[in-house]
């Protein structure tokens, strides 16, 4: 069986006059279904290029990236797009909750996208927002709701097309800690369920809730392996940074 995530020696190069800047230099990662994979590093390191790749909302430079055991090279925008509808589920640090839509209508809106009838649209919501205990709220604004309870809503808008990765970007960073942690209780339920997740973060704190860390620095994995085996190499990251 294929891993539902394969990357493959890949970089990511910029080019700023002369210079070659490498986002990614060379990585190589899998994911499995049912993982809970936090992927940490400081800004600048290159988590954000990896998400976004991972994502197909970009492309590497050189490199293989299989999803599912398909190179993603080999699909045409429209294919893409229809990954990103279908396969992937997004959770945002600022929620991107469209402001004049209904709680029930931003969850349905990549439904909408996706070809399902408005019936279906309508179930699927409901069935999201249940989940995330936020049904009595399908008919509110988002502007009616507070910080942890839309970031519950851009749960649910990921969950409700049954992705087959999850894929939260600093999920808890406009949030203060209390509700943070509600978040990522929700997420690790998810996991619990047999969802794949895959966790963006710059927070020691909140990378070791996942069950494997994948550390990248400067563009290149610098360790891969249980949340409890990260903690020497973030503490020699910190010193680093006190250093610097």
């Amino acid at each position: 069986m294929p891993h539902l995530i394969e990357m493959k020696d890949i970089y990511k190069i910029y080019h700023m006059g002369d210079t070659e800047i490498h986002a990614l230099d060379g990585i190589s990662l899998t994911i499995d279904k049912g993982e809970f994979v936090a992927i940490v590093g400081q800004s600048g390191s290159g988590k954000s290029t990896c998400m976004n790749i991972i994502g197909c909302l970009d492309v590497p430079t050189r490199g293989v990236y299989k999803l599912n055991g398909r190179d993603i090279s080999r699909y045409s925008d429209d294919e893409l797009a229809m990954v990103r509808n279908k396969m992937l589920g997004f959770i945002f640090q600022q929620y991107n909750l469209l402001p004049k839509l209904s709680v029930e209508e931003n969850v349905a809106l990549p439904l909408l996208y996706g070809g399902y009838s408005d019936r279906e649209q309508k179930k699927r919501a409901h069935a999201a927002l249940k989940k995330v205990g936020l049904e009595t709220k399908a008919k509110n604004l988002p502007t009616q709701l507070s910080g942890g309870q839309q970031q519950r809503v851009s749960i649910a808008r990921a969950l409700a097309g049954d992705p087959s990765v999850i894929l939260a970007d600093e999920p808890t960073g406009a949030l203060d800690s209390r509700t943070g942690r509600e978040v990522m209780t929700f997420l690790r339920n998810l996991n619990k369920e047999g969802n794949t997740i895959v966790l963006i973060t710059h927070d020691n704190s909140i990378a070791a809730q996942a069950k494997r860390i994948v550390r990248i620095t400067d563009g290149r994995i610098v360790y891969d392996g249980p949340t409890s085996g990260d903690k020497i190499v973030a503490m020699q990251e910190r010193a680093g940074e006190e250093e610097a």
